[in-house]
């Protein structure tokens, strides 16, 4: 069992990060731990969180959605929680994949705010509405997540309605998401450049794509660390950076980060750390087909260049069409830079482009992150 726990565990750490680049919703997580009636199991679970992310996933009919967690501080010591799953919290703290606050609530709509990101929580936020307008004027913002028949469901708060919305973000956002920023704090895993920096880091896990910076918390209009509190200095501009995403059989698999100092290798199994590896979506004829190394994705200036680097070569779909007429040929070493809406194919049904930009997709086939939890700790109502 305990062993069991750590694998989803693991699975669900995949899933949270506190880049705002790849974010598609805000929690908390100390509340989500607490829906007990979703499971009927412990007072405390952190697997509720893997079940809400599977909800995330089926209502917008992707894979492998990362989720934004703010976290109260007193869930590093809950004793509702096992001692494994607190050293797991306190890690993704430690590695800078969550936020460890006094006061989650505000901070969980202020990024929701600056991100145009949905929430996924049970509380009204009644004395919140004249600072954040939105929570009424724009209906699937806020969703509470409640039990139903195959796991849980969302209900909007206002409207009705069972899909998550993004909504603009705040003027604000543009500039603050356009610099570097550093906390005076020594060891702040948030904004102090590399994170890791906590008693857990030795516990990270190496093969995990490093997570971008969050968007700092503004006090006064003064950019500042929302866990120490500290005015933050501006590093400079962030590099350039553009998200792609992996697209097979019609659904998005999942989005990456593409910036000018790490290009990306997609594959059926890169080497190295940093790759796309898509064995796991392929079948039998498409693995003898894609390479282990398949496709060199750069970013340079505004460009992104594609780069074949298989054996058996790839094509574009210029401006995403799936007409075989207007497919170009991609030659095994030959380069092309990406246009607005074309696709890299590496095999048929195997696409590489911008999400925003990929054609309508299929019917979803869920890719569950609680595929490894025990039993007994999914006893669902019926």
């Amino acid at each position: 069992m305990r062993f069991e726990i750590s694998k989803v565990l693991d699975a669900i750490e995949a899933r949270v990060c506190t880049d705002p680049q790849l974010a598609r919703a805000v929690l908390d997580l100390a509340e989500i731990i607490r829906y007990q009636d979703l499971d009927g199991g412990r007072p405390a679970s952190s697997l509720r969180l893997g079940m809400v992310i599977d909800a995330l996933a089926r209502s917008l009919e992707e894979d492998n959605v990362p989720v934004y967690a703010v976290v109260h501080r007193g869930m590093l010591s809950d004793a509702d929680l096992t001692s494994n799953e607190r050293m797991v919290v306190r890690r993704w703290a430690d590695d800078g994949l969550v936020e460890v606050l006094d006061n989650p609530g505000d901070r969980m709509l202020e990024v929701a705010d600056l991100l145009g990101l949905p929430v996924l929580s049970r509380v009204r936020f009644d004395g919140l509405r004249g600072r954040f307008p939105w929570l009424v004027e724009q209906p699937g913002r806020v969703l509470a997540p409640v039990p139903g028949a195959g796991g849980p469901v969302f209900i909007a708060h206002v409207g009705g309605g069972h899909t998550p919305l993004a909504g603009p973000p705040a003027p604000a956002a543009a500039k603050l998401l356009s610099r570097e920023w550093r906390c005076p704090e020594s060891g702040c895993t948030l904004f102090g450049g590399a994170g890791g920096g906590g008693a857990f880091a030795d516990l990270a896990r190496i093969d995990r794509a490093p997570t971008g910076q969050p968007p700092p918390s503004l006090r006064n209009g003064v950019p500042t660390c929302p866990r120490h509190g500290a005015r933050l200095r501006d590093a400079g501009p962030r590099p350039r950076s553009e998200v792609l995403a992996v697209r097979v059989g019609g659904l998005i698999r999942r989005r990456f980060v593409l910036t000018e100092e790490q290009p990306v290798v997609i594959g059926r199994a890169p080497e190295g750390s940093g790759g796309i590896m898509l064995g796991q979506w392929l079948n039998d004829e498409a693995r003898r087909w894609i390479s282990r190394n398949h496709l060199r994705l750069e970013l340079r200036g505004n460009d992104v260049v594609a780069t074949d680097v298989s054996t058996n070569g790839s094509g574009v779909r210029p401006g995403g069409s799936l007409a075989e007429a207007d497919r170009i040929p991609l030659a095994p070493q030959q380069s092309r830079v990406l246009g607005a809406g074309d696709m890299v194919e590496l095999y048929p049904g195997v696409q590489i482009g911008r999400p925003n930009e990929f054609p309508a997709g299929a019917a979803y086939n869920p890719d569950s992150v609680m595929s490894e939890a025990p039993t007994m700790a999914m006893r669902l109502p019926r």
